[in-house]
């Protein structure tokens, strides 16, 4: 790809027109990628047309065919399901269905058609488009159309969005819906839990997912389930015995609940449904526990979008209508979607035909292919599920005199010594991370040790051995619970390296925010004092404010953001009873300003004001300028996010741009017109339960970086010790665009702004245009990234790359 960069300004609508329909079932997020869709489509020039009930207004027209405008989706991106409608149409299945629908999407000159919708529903628009100049054909020989509309419409370019709740769909990581579906299930399971184990019960949940068992797997994942069945990797015969044992085992050491979850479309290797009624019965004739069945059922269809899908579905909105602007004659149907954190274009067909070829595979009972296409992400999360589901016997460790009477060579002929702690501000989903790492370091064969209150506790040796059943129940709980320190080792580095000592700790897993990257340079640069410091060090990012160099998202950020949307949306609504009222919110962050535009994005906020982009006096009189023009439509709201510590004595900024100043400004100059109130979210966003993906993220880096610890003990282990010293035996594990890179903390120092503890080049910068476009700014917008239609990655026999979104 050439270094030039490439700016949507070069692009035009003007003379187009771009339809957007939903189809299929509906998805929490949906509205979002219409109003995104809608936006973007008249900020660059062209016409943009709601189809009201998916295909079958297609085929009605009429006024199921409307121009929308601006106003037209304000208050939209916060509400569930699709505000347009959706509809299963057996009419455009027939040729003379889609005949009427090519008719009245010529009669307005729409040549461009954007879907949101499952596979079934993007495969009818890559049908329609391949019949497209057919259709014309009949149209124009039937006196329906003339010569010149047909000439005028010859071509029809298509672009999907996959909404599912499933995610069943190949090629993307996340559909559209599916976070806030999880959020669903698990809002249920954690409900479930407390009265579970006051009773001392068995729950079984059945999930949605009659193809794909992803929300049930992955819930299972964030919850700690029990057992798991999904569609695509059923039970060894024989299973029924081996889960009453797990079940049975797990009260024999105390547990008073259990958690079994079903997707509805689980089987047998026989291809023979597995019904949650059966495993209740099961439960019930033979291990005589108290067992109840619930199933979620549409619940989790409903509600509102979590910040997430918000996020994706009007990233692929923007990307969708790019798409739609610079497709010519020969380009074929696409679909939007996420790899990683990337959004890429694919060729619609492919994944189509891909994700029908697991069906396949299911049908012919080849479950292994059936996961492996499902693609990396599915993969690895089962495999991480079985890591941490099934806790090994003594005899199975590796540590254990088996293999012959082989014993694994370590110190003191016994398993390495790993130890885990919190550093920083609490995040929520440590404690996922945590349970992750002490269960796969056991599963490993380590010798597990937990320090708490970080450094400090560290010092003053607070370690403590856990055992599996320890950290059971973690994954649910919000902050720090082996407590946190934002104290840093280097004033204790001699009392640590003596617990080091003392303990035999091999190796140090730092769960942590920026004084958790701080600390791990300032153990490498004692090393050269203290042998006990030259061990395996890791580093898992955990903060709210995603300030971390070297990756892209950190564990806490993602339950942060949803605390932060949804207090938004409360006082939007507040807003829009009273009229004519601006809102100032202040986040966290300190000088990063994620929380704050990545925040702001799937607020709909009017502005964001950050460090990283610095504003003076006119950037303020003209947002106001554009509150008193947005107060003469119909939607008389405003809503302004500003990150903290804003307070920098730079050329660049001033100590006086504080919370304060900017609502007293906005007070005043909005005299007449609009009212303002301002609102500190505080340390609200650092608490509550994780989010599904916090603890999903959490859990499967945490798994990974314990691995990583293993594979490097055994290459640093000589001589009867464990000796570490190089620049690649400490390292930070951060995802970076597309998969999880383990990177030298040294090398990371070059990329850091460590006066304000942040990143030097941060990715979510690039999203802030989108914010001010969505809002109706002028702005320019980076589009290098844009416009590679990439094909499908068919996954190899033994693909052990890892895919991090959820």
């Amino acid at each position: 790809m050439s270094n030039s960069r490439k700016f949507f300004e070069s692009l035009t609508g003007a003379g187009k027109s771009i339809a957007v329909l939903t189809s299929g079932g509906d998805a929490q997020g949906m509205n979002a990628a219409v109003r995104a869709v809608v936006r973007m489509g008249i900020y660059v020039g062209a016409k943009v047309y709601f189809i009201h009930e998916g295909y079958q207004g297609m085929v009605d027209g009429g006024d199921n065919i409307q121009e929308a405008n601006w106003e037209s989706v304000s208050s939209m991106l916060q509400v569930g399901g699709t505000v347009i409608g959706s509809a299963r149409c057996a009419e455009f299945r027939a040729r003379e269905g889609r005949l009427r629908a090519a008719c009245h999407l010529v009669q307005r000159g729409i040549t461009n058609l954007c879907v949101i919708g499952g596979d079934g529903s993007l495969t009818g628009a890559n049908l329609f488009r391949e019949e497209w100049s057919g259709l014309l054909q009949e149209l124009v020989q039937s006196g329906r159309i003339d010569e010149r509309s047909a000439e005028c419409n010859s071509v029809l370019h298509i672009v999907g969005m996959v909404g599912s709740i499933d995610n069943d769909f190949c090629g993307t990581d996340m559909t559209i819906g599916t976070d806030s579906a999880l959020h669903r299930i698990i809002e249920v399971v954690d409900a479930i839990m407390t009265t579970a184990q006051s009773h001392q019960r068995t729950f079984v949940l059945e999930v949605m997912g009659r193809h794909c068992g992803y929300l049930a797997l992955v819930s299972a994942l964030a919850c700690g389930a029990d057992w798991v069945f999904i569609p695509e990797m059923p039970p060894t015969d024989g299973w029924e015995e081996q889960m009453c044992q797990k079940l049975s085992e797990n009260r024999a050491d105390k547990k008073r609940l259990n958690i079994i979850i079903v997707a509805e479309g689980a089987i047998n290797s026989s291809n023979k449904p597995i019904s949650a009624g059966y495993i209740k019965d099961l439960v019930v004739r033979c291990l005589g526990l108290d067992t109840r069945v619930t199933i979620l059922g549409h619940v989790q269809r409903g509600g509102t979008p979590s910040a997430f899908d918000r996020i994706l579905a009007s990233r692929m909105g923007v990307e969708a209508v790019l798409a739609l602007l610079e497709a010519c004659p020969g380009t074929p149907a696409c679909v939007v979607s996420l790899c990683g954190n990337q959004a890429v274009r694919l060729p619609l067909m492919e994944c189509v035909q891909m994700t029908q070829e697991v069906q396949k595979a299911m049908d012919e009972k080849r479950f292994d292919d059936a996961v492996r296409l499902r693609g990396r992400s599915f993969e690895n999360n089962l495999n991480t599920y079985k890591l941490l589901s099934h806790r090994k016997a003594d005899a199975e460790l590796p540590h254990a005199e088996e293999n012959g009477g082989e014993q694994e060579e370590g110190p003191h002929d016994g398993p390495f010594t790993v130890a885990v702690l919190n550093v920083g501000a609490p995040a929520a989903g440590m404690n996922a991370a945590v349970r992750s790492a002490v269960r796969v370091g056991i599963t490993e064969g380590h010798r597990m040790m937990a320090v708490h209150d970080g450094f400090e506790g560290f010092a003053k040796g607070q370690i403590k051995e856990m055992g599996w059943g320890d950290v059971g129940g973690w994954t649910g709980q919000g902050g720090s619970l082996l407590g946190t320190k934002r104290t840093l080792p280097a004033k204790h580095i001699d009392k640590i390296a003596e617990q080091m000592r003392i303990h035999g700790i091999n190796a140090l897993l730092v769960i942590g925010g920026f004084e958790a990257f701080e600390a791990l340079l300032q153990l490498v640069d004692a090393r050269w004092r203290h042998r006990e410091l030259c061990v395996p060090l890791c580093m898992l990012p955990a903060t709210i404010s995603n300030n971390v160099p070297g990756t892209d998202l950190s564990i806490g950020a993602d339950t942060s953001l949803n605390a932060i949307v949804q207090t938004c949306d409360r006082i939007k609504q507040s807003a829009s009873g009273t009229k004519r009222r601006v809102f100032i919110i202040e986040t966290m962050g300190g000088y990063c300003g994620y929380l704050a535009s990545v925040g702001g994005l799937a607020a709909g906020a009017d502005a964001a004001y950050i460090y990283e982009e610095p504003f003076d006096i006119r950037d303020l009189q003209s947002n106001v300028e554009h509150l008193r023009e947005k107060m003469k439509t119909t939607i008389q709201r405003g809503l302004i996010l500003r990150n903290e510590n804003y307070n920098d004595r730079n050329e660049n900024s001033s100590e006086n741009y504080t919370t304060d100043f900017i609502y007293q400004l906005y007070s005043e100059e909005g005299k007449g017109v609009f009212d303002c109130r301002k609102n500190v979210l505080g340390h609200m966003q650092q608490g509550g339960a994780p989010s599904p993906f916090d603890r999903n993220f959490g859990t499967k880096i945490a798994a990974k970086a314990v691995q990583w610890l293993s594979k490097r003990l055994k290459d640093f282990y000589r001589e009867g010790r464990v000796f570490a010293n190089t620049d690649d035996s400490a390292c930070l594990l951060g995802m970076r665009r597309r998969a999880l890179v383990f990177q030298p903390v040294t090398q990371l120092k070059e990329e850091t702004d460590f006066v304000h503890r942040i990143p030097k080049e941060q990715w979510w910068l690039k999203l802030r245009p989108l914010m001010k476009i969505l809002a109706k700014y002028k702005t320019s917008y980076d589009i290098t990234d844009s416009g590679q239609l990439e094909h499908v990655t068919r996954p190899r026999a033994r693909d052990t790359e890892i895919a991090i979104t959820i």
